[in-house]
């Protein structure tokens, strides 16, 4: 397992295309982080059919009290798109755990953002003396909670999807039609392939029906934030009181925000993580 330009610590800067890239036995893991190398660790992992840029507006009001480490998951962004490897959940979260070995990472807040969030919770049942606090954005806790949206494509001759079908099916991330969404996450979209679409989706899925997510993280033992935009159009928001019965679980719901509100309003969405981490980091 290599660093391909030498240095796994090179910044990327929000919004920008610098980082590194991480090879790993399934493929180049490419991986980015902000903010003092000395400071608590924060770990910050994408939903399905996006990256790590879907963090970007968020990160400047992290770096100032942590090291942010950002990456894109196999089949995503800038890291290998290979069509022999699983896309399983448990798959994903051990190549994650992986990539925080090589990169000297002993404790982490991992922070997982819709399907991420399922990445998180199998990093925490696998790692556990890794993961220090869990916060999940806009995970919705089960299938059942879940609202369809259209499909990009319905097949591989129909990929990559057109505009049109590219911003319907991420208009329902956001809360409001008339969102703007950034050109750079439609064209994450864009450069997956239909293999590691559908079969990242399927995976989610494939986790949820194994075993809802709360019922994961109550005998876990790890503190928990549950922050919801209340606008969600893919996850119903009051699905968020299921994480109830994980013990010391805190729920934020934020009203007049979706599926995203790291994109949507990130100083808001900032505000209950720092508070949380500013107790649980280490």
């Amino acid at each position: 397992m290599t660093v391909s330009d030498g240095n796994p610590y090179v910044t990327c800067g929000a919004g920008t295309a610098g980082g590194s890239t991480v090879s790993l036995d399934d493929g180049d893991i490419h991986v980015c982080q902000d903010g003092p190398r000395e400071a608590s660790v924060l770990l910050l992992v994408h939903g399905s059919a996006s990256s790590a840029r879907s963090w970007d507006p968020l990160v400047p009001l992290l770096t100032g009290s942590h090291r942010v480490i950002r990456i894109d998951l196999l089949g995503h962004g800038r890291s290998a798109k290979p069509a022999d490897r699983s896309y399983a959940v448990p798959e994903q979260a051990l190549r994650v755990g992986v990539l925080l070995d090589r990169l000297g990472v002993g404790r982490a807040v991992v922070v997982g953002h819709s399907s991420g969030g399922a990445v998180a919770t199998a990093l925490a049942e696998q790692r556990p003396e890794l993961v220090t606090a869990l916060v999940l954005v806009n995970a919705g806790p089960g299938l059942d909670a879940f609202i369809a949206p259209e499909s990009a494509a319905t097949g591989p001759s129909q990929w990559p999807p057109t505009d049109e079908q590219l911003r319907r099916f991420a208009s329902t991330g956001f809360s409001r039609a008339g969102y703007r969404i950034p050109d750079e996450l439609l064209d994450e979209v864009r450069g997956m392939t239909h293999h590691t679409f559908t079969a990242t989706m399927r995976a989610t899925r494939s986790y949820l029906e194994q075993r809802a997510l709360p019922d994961r993280l109550r005998v876990l033992g790890k503190p928990l934030l549950v922050v919801f935009g209340e606008d969600d159009r893919r996850w119903r928001s009051s699905s968020a009181r299921d994480y109830g019965v994980v013990p010391g679980a805190r729920i934020e719901l934020l009203p007049g925000l979706g599926h995203s509100p790291q994109l949507e309003d990130p100083p808001r969405t900032a505000t209950p993580l720092l508070a949380f981490t500013a107790i649980h980091a280490v």
